[in-house]
């Protein structure tokens, strides 16, 4: 059953090989141009070239890395609604929070962060750029994981009554250090990679983080991932949107 509906929420993958070239080639195709939705042919005809759809445009390496963020601002709820929960005196969710803290080990921290760490921060202390910042992004990348260890280790089994302090603590810590850090990467970092990287590597790295992302996670690759958080959130009952709403 949960496959199937995991079926539906999936997009046909789109490989940005596909798109990604020369810019007036992304647009008007590969042919000598005489302007944006056509090309020269032989006996001067214009033959129109219809633009690409949205779902063929290619992603660049700034956004794919700030959609992942999107995967880790969505964990960070499913945390905010297990302390919500334990506060409470409820029973603590521990199969959902595990599950969340098992997609920030495998999808956040074992794949988004390494590429961070081998691709992005390099390059912008290379060029001298960010060299306060990015000593402390990767300081908070090694702290994460070590909550990430500790909410994994204690719901990985029924919770017991006093480890529940320690679990809201460490979950607390972790939203504290990642919601400043994912937006100072957001509004920061990733906007420098465009100063520092040149436009044939930045094409280059896309294509890079696409095979990296389907060499782990599969053909859905994001897509799947963005499906296990869905159904952890459905677990918990905060899957719809309109809950959120305020009342004014």
């Amino acid at each position: 059953m949960r496959k199937q509906a995991r079926s539906d929420r999936e997009t046909p993958i789109v490989r940005r090989r596909e798109v990604l070239g020369l810019p007036a080639a992304l647009v008007c195709g590969s042919a000598v141009l005489t302007g944006c939705g056509a090309v020269q042919q032989a006996g001067n005809a214009a033959t129109p070239t219809p633009a690409p759809t949205p779902e063929q445009m290619p992603v660049t390496p700034p956004e794919d890395l700030m959609r992942e963020h999107g995967v880790l601002k969505r964990v960070l709820l499913i945390y905010r609604e297990g302390i919500r929960r334990i506060n409470a005196g409820e029973q603590v969710p521990a199969q959902p929070l595990h599950a969340g803290a098992g997609i920030i080990r495998t999808f956040i921290e074992e794949y988004h962060e390494q590429l961070e760490e081998r691709y992005v921060f390099p390059r912008l202390v290379k060029a001298g750029k960010l060299t306060d910042t990015v000593p402390v992004l990767v300081q908070q990348h090694r702290r994460g994981r070590v909550l990430t260890g500790r909410i994994l280790d204690v719901t990985a089994k029924p919770t017991p009554q006093q480890a529940r302090r320690d679990l809201v603590t460490n979950m607390a810590a972790f939203i504290r250090m990642y919601e400043p850090h994912e937006a100072r990467e957001d509004t920061v970092v990733f906007p420098a990679m465009r100063d520092v990287i040149p436009p044939k590597e930045f094409a280059e790295m896309a294509e890079t983080f696409e095979d990296e992302e389907h060499r782990r996670f599969g053909a859905a690759g994001f897509t799947g991932v963005v499906g296990q958080v869905a159904d952890i959130e459905k677990m918990l009952g905060i899957y719809d949107l309109k809950q959120f709403t305020p009342r004014v």
